[in-house]
């Protein structure tokens, strides 16, 4: 049975880890590449970051410090933001990611999904959907949660699968920075859709929570920011927990 994935995640601006609600009311959360190393040492599988306010003209500022996380790093790394094409992935690639989170981007033109899993390979790409649950329906929202779509949560990460995401990192927004828990069931609903692996986001608050989405979803990885950032829960103290629980976890 593969091991189940614990990854931090570093919302970039302006070149320091912030940290909102529902995502708005941002703090400071510290220097990016320290928090990688420190983050490193503990014991994370992976790292995920996003540069929420991305635009071409800072795509420079982010490939500095993926080189810098990436001579501090021993663990894969994924970075997203601000990726539109071909040239933006190869950049951050290059420059020692290993991996690209695509969002908005790939929403606006779905076959960027599959010119970079043709480019790099399928393993390269995850898709990040941040999803709210609105009238009655999973609604997929775009330029960091502040823009409804008419798209169907469910229904665009199926699309997604078909042509060439390699992994999915589903937020729930309604949960997001709230500590209230993952939302197992649509975590759950969609784990049970698709064929590529989940990293699941939004929520988490105690080490119940990531007990609990691992039984109740069978998501591959579980991801949280605040809760790791301040030192509420500790990574090696997190891993112990769902061992217990007979989570198998790389320790």
């Amino acid at each position: 049975m593969l091991s189940k994935r614990i990854i931090p995640c570093l919302d970039v601006k302006d070149g320091r880890t912030v940290k909102g609600v529902n995502f708005v009311d941002l703090r400071d959360a510290g220097d990016p590449v320290e928090l990688a190393a420190q983050y490193a040492q503990q014991g994370a599988d992976e790292l995920v970051f996003l540069d929420i306010t991305a635009t071409h003209e800072r795509r420079k500022t982010m490939i500095e410090m993926v080189k810098a996380v990436a001579r501090q790093l021993n663990i894969p790394f994924t970075i997203g933001g601000g990726i539109t094409e071909i040239a933006d992935a190869e950049a951050l690639l290059n420059a020692g990611a290993d991996k690209i989170s695509i969002n908005s981007a790939a929403v606006r033109n779905p076959k960027l999904i599959e010119e970079l899993a043709k480019a790099f390979g399928v393993q390269f790409v995850v898709l990040a959907v941040d999803t709210k649950h609105v009238d009655g329906k999973n609604r997929v929202h775009l330029n960091g949660g502040r823009l409804i779509t008419e798209l169907e949560t469910e229904n665009w990460i199926k699309q997604a699968e078909d042509l060439g995401a390699g992994e999915i990192l589903l937020t729930s927004m309604d949960h997001d920075g709230t500590k209230a828990g993952f939302d197992c069931g649509l975590l759950s609903k969609i784990n049970q859709m698709i064929n590529i692996p989940i990293i699941a986001s939004g929520g988490a608050g105690n080490m119940d929570h990531f007990t609990e989405v691992f039984q109740k979803a069978n998501v591959d990885a579980a991801l949280a920011a605040s809760v790791f950032h301040y030192g509420e829960i500790l990574i090696p103290d997190l891993k112990q927990e769902l061992s217990r629980n007979q989570i198998p976890v790389r320790i």
